[in-house]
């Protein structure tokens, strides 16, 4: 991670110190009553927890070292040959072209007769030129380019077949939108490209089952206050999607008191409106039981 602004003011000695206290904090679910061993390319760390002068960043952290049944030692950083993928940059992801290209060895010249059909004077008219007013880069092998990126018109529907490769093949493996977004607009480009992708990814199952939860996470659980009268705080729900009745029902509306579970079932149609819910909810439950203090549903 990225340092934080007070952390910038930390000296060499405190930082490396640092990173050992939170490698520990990431990993205690596995580190905590096992022995473990830290490597450390900063010699001074060995000798931590035998100094007697610490300041007080230096003393709290220690004090966090003890927990843990660990031996700090030294080892030297132009041992390290091997550096940490891990804890590297991703480089740019230029392989994605040739991946394509390696799929559909005839990508690029159905690329370039899509273009030129789309350039004949019948088809511009339905046709919509990103960055209009832009002129064509034209490649030694006649390729249309916008701004270093290849130029997809709307014929031959080769659109999907680029969004196809990029999000189901076995290269790709369902990146999402953003991924997929940022790896496509990089070879690509044409006019909503950003929206046709959103629609697409969004269609596509894989992804939605997938998809990682960006929302906050539930709270927890409420016990629901002890109740004192019936018919004051009653629950409500729906069963559909059920056989349809000679006189047009196809739900039933279920209305349930929670003191003492006594339930009203109505025959309800899943079309029916909020107004005709409401005037049978006056005359089942409000005319026989008054009006509740709440009503729970989903």
């Amino acid at each position: 991670r990225q340092l934080r602004k007070n952390e910038e003011n930390y000296t060499t000695h405190d930082l490396e110190l640092g990173a050992v206290v939170f490698a520990l904090r990431l990993c205690r679910h596995y580190l905590y009553g096992n022995k473990c061993t830290v490597y450390t390319d900063h010699k001074s760390l060995q000798y931590i927890l035998d100094q007697k002068e610490l300041n007080m960043r230096q003393r709290r952290w220690v004090e966090l070292l003890s927990d843990y049944d660990c031996e700090i030692r030294y080892h030297p950083g132009k041992a390290i040959v091997v550096a940490d993928a891990l804890s590297r940059k991703d480089k740019e992801p230029i392989y994605v072209r040739a991946l394509v290209v390696t799929v559909h060895n005839n990508l690029p010249e159905q690329i370039r007769n899509a273009q030129a059909k789309a350039c004949e004077k019948e088809n511009i008219g339905a046709e919509r030129f990103v960055g209009e007013g832009e002129p064509f880069e034209v490649r030694a092998d006649g390729t249309k380019c916008l701004r270093g990126r290849v130029w997809l018109p709307l014929f031959r529907g080769l659109r999907d077949v680029i969004m196809l490769e990029s999000n189901k093949s076995k290269y790709s493996i369902h990146p999402g939108f953003d991924k997929m977004y940022h790896d496509l607009k990089k070879l690509y480009r044409w006019p909503n490209m950003k929206a046709d992708i959103a629609t697409y990814v969004r269609k596509c199952l894989t992804c939605a089952k997938v998809k990682a939860k960006h929302q906050r996470p539930s709270g927890l659980l409420q016990q629901p206050k002890i109740l004192v009268w019936k018919w004051e705080r009653i629950t409500m729900d729906f069963i559909t999607k059920l056989p349809r009745t000679q006189s047009g029902y196809d739900s039933i509306w279920v209305l349930v008191d929670r003191l003492t579970k006594s339930a009203h079932f109505s025959p309800v149609n899943e079309k029916f409106k909020t107004k005709k819910l409401a005037r049978l909810y006056l005359k089942e439950i409000i005319c026989k039981h008054g009006v509740p203090v709440s009503i729970i549903s989903d």
